[in-house]
């Protein structure tokens, strides 16, 4: 008898153990390519992407370790006991937003609607129920979209930091193939596009720095400090990306996901600053602390920037590390607070205009 409530135990860790292979990295290996070889994060030996040097980088436990404490490790407090608070949006709401300004419409974990001067942008959507190959198990969310995918707007253009499960969803994409005027993503993710139905003259790749302009937005591909893949055999085959989006004269900053690095630095005094910086802000560990940033370092990483107010987004929709779920929103909010901090932490479904006056809710508050 005890056998079989150890296997469904085993089973649900399985289900852990393979969706830290969507998030260390299911989809076929593809030779060297010779379109990406011109830029400077590609190495044409091994035909794949890399981060820039950083000396002060902290090393990350071997794969097998972290895959292994996945499955045998312990968890607590990592899935919401109580219900997540979502306002449901309707397409009249979003309708009567104003025309003339920048809207972000937060609908869950790094996932965000954009209205921008009047037209809908969508930045790393994903609306499945699992983040994961695998439809039965997996990553499960905490939480219902704030409005359903046939609900959305018609979208001018959309966004992805890189190709991991949880900021590129297959049902999503297959949903929206022929729904959105334009894709910009990181350079080898376009391939990815492709592979779900998109037609690839709605795709632009971007390396680092490069520019784009779509529908009275300049979009830049920024560094970022991460890695790729969605399977065990190709690892950084595509690139990754922070995002920045320039629009009614405002300046928007998108981290994707990121170690805390000098290239934030960078970017701040390549831009002059920016009005909101969207900061990733979740499933940080110190057995892999230099692809995702701890609360602190997301803090430096936003002074680097220069940026005006702070936005917490990569947290309250999906188990993914080992911290409590509220930990990232209430250790961010803390630190904020010493340091005279604009926070933003946006309930799911909430709109947040940029540039004007809000007051912020510690919503996780209460909840267990």
């Amino acid at each position: 008898m005890p056998a079989f409530p150890f296997a469904g135990r085993c089973l649900a860790r399985l289900a852990g153990l393979l969706a830290v292979l969507l998030v260390t990295g299911c989809a076929s290996t593809r030779a060297c390519e010779n379109g990406l070889a011109a830029s400077p994060q590609y190495q044409a030996e091994t035909c794949t992407f890399r981060n820039p040097p950083n000396p002060d980088a902290k090393p990350t436990q071997d794969s097998w370790r972290i895959w292994s404490r996945f499955f045998f490790g312990k968890k607590e407090g990592t899935v919401p006991v109580d219900a997540i608070p979502v306002r449901p949006l309707t397409q009249a709401q979003l309708d009567a937003l104003a025309q003339d300004a920048n809207h972000i419409v937060r609908l869950g974990h790094s996932s965000h609607l954009l209205k921008l001067q009047g037209r809908y942008w969508l930045i790393d959507p994903v609306f499945g129920e699992r983040v994961s190959p695998f439809s039965f198990l997996g990553p499960k969310r905490f939480h219902a979209p704030p409005l359903a995918l046939t609900q959305l707007p018609p979208i001018e253009g959309l966004i992805l930091s890189h190709d991991h499960y949880d900021h590129l969803d297959v049902p999503t994409i297959e949903y929206l193939k022929d729904r959105v005027q334009r894709y910009f993503v990181p350079l080898g993710v376009g391939a990815r596009l492709v592979e779900m139905g998109v037609a690839a003259e709605r795709i632009t790749e971007f390396d680092w720095w490069q520019t784009g302009a779509h529908a009275g937005v300049q979009l830049t591909a920024a560094p970022a400090q991460h890695f790729s893949g969605r399977g065990l055999w190709d690892r950084n085959k595509t690139l990754w990306a922070s995002w920045v989006l320039q629009a009614g004269g405002q300046r928007i900053f998108y981290s994707g996901d990121s170690g805390y690095f000098s290239g934030f630095a960078q970017i701040g005094e390549r831009f002059g600053g920016f009005d909101i910086a969207l900061m990733e802000n979740g499933a940080y560990d110190d057995w892999w602390p230099s692809v995702h940033m701890a609360p602190a370092e997301t803090i430096r990483a936003f002074e680097d920037l220069r940026a005006k107010a702070l936005y917490s987004v990569h947290n309250s929709t999906f188990d993914l590390a080992f911290h409590r779920w509220q930990a990232p929103l209430a250790e961010l909010a803390a630190l904020a607070q010493a340091k005279g901090i604009a926070l933003a932490t946006p309930e799911i479904g909430e709109v947040l205009t940029v540039g004007a006056p809000r007051q912020n809710k510690l919503w996780w508050e209460g909840l267990r």
